[in-house]
């Protein structure tokens, strides 16, 4: 059972967001997934309420109990995972980084952003679980930024993931309605970027199998 973590200890990098769109395509092709929500704040399942009785399932769950939720959704047919993790809290992010097969970690290309990437670094790096930084909320034609983030987040050890997402109204709009960016404009950049990046997670859980 695939199971992806979304961490990062900066609040605003898009934690949510990513997870939910990651999540519903999963469901889309054809997986009975689900969205682990261990933020006290609970946005995911905010955002399975306004979406209804549609996939992705989304659930909360407390840090410690993180395991045990994992293994019931497994139990109840859930075939692809991913957890969406709060700010500022690390024992939050041990256990995501802990129970994943991979760690996404978005983050904007700004400095202060880019400086919260340090704890997560070291974490994964204890861990020793494959992890990649999603650049997230990318302004149009950033490309100088955008390489500055890359730059640093190198320095840190960490990989960065090939595909980004810019910074789009179809994700806030989406989010607002319980949708994602694919459902209300299939067509669009939102949507393309992360077909992009479904794509690619896909790829890296089939290399982990090799």
């Amino acid at each position: 059972m695939p199971t992806i973590a979304i961490v990062s200890q900066k609040g605003g990098s898009g934690k949510t967001t990513l997870a939910v769109h990651l999540a519903t395509r999963a469901a889309q092709a054809g997986h009975e997934s689900c969205v682990i929500d261990t933020d006290p704040q609970a946005t995911a399942a905010a955002w399975s309420d306004w979406r209804g009785d549609f996939l992705p399932l989304v659930v909360t769950s407390p840090p410690a109990r993180l395991g045990r939720t994992i293994e019931g959704a497994k139990k109840n047919g859930v075939d692809f995972v991913v957890i969406d993790t709060p700010p500022h809290a690390d024992a939050a992010a041990r256990e995501a980084i802990k129970a994943a097969d991979i760690v996404l970690i978005p983050s904007k290309p700004r400095a202060f952003d880019l400086h919260a990437l340090e704890p997560i670094a070291d974490l994964v790096s204890f861990a020793n679980k494959p992890a990649y930084v999603v650049l997230n909320s990318v302004p149009a034609g950033a490309t100088l930024l955008t390489e500055d983030a890359k730059k640093s987040a190198k320095a840190m050890g960490l990989k960065l993931c090939p595909v980004s997402l810019g910074d789009r109204a179809a994700f806030h709009r989406s989010s607002a309605k319980g949708e994602t960016a694919g459902e209300i404009d299939p067509e669009g950049k939102a949507a393309k970027e992360i077909e992009k990046l479904w794509k690619w997670v896909n790829k890296q859980l089939k290399k982990l199998e090799e």
